[in-house]
């Protein structure tokens, strides 16, 4: 059955409207599709500059949009079940006010949570959904089992992953044409595999993994410096 959910986001700027801008561009993140006329906003704070120009206050504000979404559909394997139930109580525990659905496919169990608290879930640049998705894999691997463990809310995953594909293409023109190593930013396992995925069929570079978890991260090296 589907619903009617409403998300909010809180956004500062040096004025209302770039505060307001802000929280548009964040809700253009959890909610696909938004209909910005339809956005809601609450301004907290006005936002107040200091004596002579020095400092300031910052203008504050909170924007709403109500999003209709269709419960994913659930796995009935006990990797699914174990995932699901995992990510369902971490975000509890968090206060997040989401329901978890799971599905399992080739090795890889997603996860993908829908609700009025996405903002919350997903959490700034997607430090919060990103953390549960190490937890939940860790949690996996310490019970023994094999299957990687994704963590999806409002289409982030996607978002991400083109995020990922150019970083990594990036990454490989400047070690192509710098001929020095690469070094990207900290990974989930889940994010590494994209990377490596996206440049493995380069011919002009090759990529490692290096450091450990959860600061492992991807190094994209020039041919001539590899192996």
């Amino acid at each position: 059955m589907s619903g009617t959910d409403t998300v909010s986001v809180e956004a500062t700027g040096e004025t209302v409207g770039e505060a307001k801008w802000a929280a548009l561009r964040e809700l253009e993140v959890l909610v696909p599709g938004l209909d910005r006329d339809s956005v809601e906003f609450q301004v907290v704070a006005e936002g107040e500059r200091g004596l002579l120009g020095v400092g300031y206050t910052p203008a504050q504000v909170i924007a709403s949009a109500s999003t209709t979404e269709q419960p994913p559909p659930d796995d009935s394997s006990d990797e699914a079940h174990i995932a699901r139930d995992f990510v369902q109580r971490v975000a509890s525990a968090i206060g997040a006010s989401v329901a978890a659905a799971a599905k399992e496919r080739d090795g890889t169990v997603t996860v993908t949570c829908t609700g009025a608290d996405l903002g919350l879930f997903i959490g700034k640049h997607g430090q919060t959904i990103d953390a549960i998705q190490y937890l939940a894999n860790a949690m996996a691997r310490s019970q023994g089992y094999q299957y990687d463990v994704v963590v999806d809310a409002a289409g982030y995953r996607a978002r991400r992953t083109a995020t990922l594909e150019t970083l990594a293409r990036r990454a490989a023109q400047r070690a192509s044409a710098t001929g020095r190593r690469i070094e990207l930013e900290p990974m989930t396992p889940v994010e590494r595999k994209i990377v490596h995925e996206v440049l493995k069929d380069d011919p002009e570079v090759a990529t490692e993994s290096e450091g450990s978890e959860p600061n492992r991260y991807v190094v994209v090296l020039p041919r001539l410096l590899s192996g």
